[in-house]
C-alpha cells in the first residue's frame, strides 16, 4: 500500500468537502498534526479511523485504496482494498499505540502493565503511582519528579533518565540493563534485585537507597555523588571515576576488575569483601582501608 496515494486522497476529499485539517481533526478527536502526517504520507489512519473518515466525507471506504477507480467494479480481486487497508493498519499499529503522558500531573494512579511510552513521558510530576510490571524500555524520562511510585518488575532496558528527581520509589526486580541516569538525583529508592548491567550513572546523585541483591556488571558511576549506599554481591567490570563517595559500604562483596579513580577512597568501608589483584591495586592507590578485603585468587 502506498501511504502517499492514500494521503493525497484524504487531502483531496477533505478539500472537496471544504473542511480544514483542524476541523477534520476535531471531528476525529485527534490532533491537526496527525491529519497533516496522513496527507503527507508519513503515516496512515487505522481501519476504525478510516471508517469514520469515510462517513464524514460521505465516500465509500474503498475510496482510500490505491486500487479504487470510480465507475469501475473489481470483479475478482485477490484481496479487497478494505482488507489491504486493515493489514497496513495492523502493520502500523505498534507505532500508533504510543501514549503521550508528558507534562502531566499523575497522583495515586495505577498504570501497571503500561507499554509503548518511548519518548512520551517527560516534564511530569508523579506521586504514589503504580507502574508494576510495565514496559518502560527505551523510555526517555526527562525533567520529571517521581515520588513514592512503585515500578516493581518493570523493564527499563536502554532507558534514558535525564535531569529527574526520583525519591522513595520501588524498583524491585527491575531490569535497568543499559539504562542511563544523567544529571538525575536518586534518593531513598529500593533497588532490591534490580539488574544494573551496562547501566551508566553520570553527573548525578545516588543516596540512601537499598541495593540488596542488585546485579552490577559493566556498570559505571562517573562524576556522581554516592552516599549512604551498601553494595553487596559481585561487582564485575564496574567503574567508579571522579565520584564523591560518602558513607559507602561494600559488604560481603566480590569485586572483580572494578576500576576506582576518585578524589578520596578513605571514607569507603569494606566488610568481609574479596577483590582480584587489579581491583585491589586500584583501591590501594586511592589509599582505601583494605583491612576488610582479602585477595581473590582467580
Amino acid at each position: 500500500m502506498d501511504t502517499k496515494i492514500i494521503g493525497s486522497k484524504i487531502a483531496k476529499v477533505r478539500k472537496e468537502n471544504n473542511i480544514s485539517q483542524a476541523q477534520l481533526a476535531e471531528q476525529l478527536f485527534i490532533s491537526p498534526q496527525a491529519v497533516g502526517k496522513w496527507e503527507r504520507g508519513e503515516s496512515i489512519p487505522d481501519i476504525i479511523t478510516l471508517n469514520r473518515l469515510a462517513e464524514i466525507m460521505s465516500v465509500d471506504l474503498n475510496y482510500f485504496s490505491e486500487n479504487f477507480r470510480s465507475n469501475t467494479i473489481e470483479t475478482t480481486p485477490v484481496e479487497s482494498p478494505a482488507k489491504q487497508l486493515h493489514k497496513l493498519s495492523l502493520e502500523k499499529q505498534e507505532k500508533k499505540l504510543n501514549w503521550d503522558m508528558s507534562r502531566g500531573n499523575w497522583v495515586d494512579a495505577d498504570f501497571s502493565g503500561l507499554k509503548n511510552l518511548n519518548e512520551k513521558f517527560s516534564s511530569s510530576n508523579m506521586q504514589r503511582c503504580k507502574f508494576i510490571g510495565s514496559d518502560m524500555s527505551e523510555l526517555l524520562l526527562k525533567r520529571n519528579n517521581v515520588d513514592h511510585c512503585d515500578f516493581s518488575n518493570s523493564d527499563f532496558t536502554n532507558s534514558d533518565i535525564q535531569s529527574s528527581h526520583l525519591a522513595n520509589n520501588i524498583f524491585r526486580n527491575c531490569s535497568l540493563i543499559g539504562a542511563e541516569f544523567y544529571e538525575s538525583y536518586v534518593s531513598g529508592c529500593d533497588f532490591t534485585g534490580a539488574d544494573f548491567t551496562g547501566a551508566m550513572i553520570t553527573s548525578g546523585g545516588f543516596e540512601k537507597s537499598n541495593m540488596s541483591d542488585a546485579v552490577f556488571h559493566h556498570t559505571s558511576f562517573t562524576n556522581s555523588q554516592i552516599a549512604d549506599i551498601i553494595f553487596e554481591g559481585t561487582l564485575e567490570d564496574c567503574y567508579f571515576e571522579n565520584c564523591e563517595l560518602t558513607k559507602v559500604t561494600f559488604q560481603n562483596a566480590v569485586l572483580i576488575n572494578t576500576f576506582f579513580k576518585c578524589r578520596s577512597l578513605k571514607k569507603i568501608r569494606f566488610i568481609d569483601c574479596q577483590a582480584d589483584r587489579m581491583t585491589y591495586e586500584f583501591l590501594k592507590n586511592g589509599k582505601a582501608d583494605l583491612s576488610g578485603i582479602t585477595l581473590l585468587i582467580i
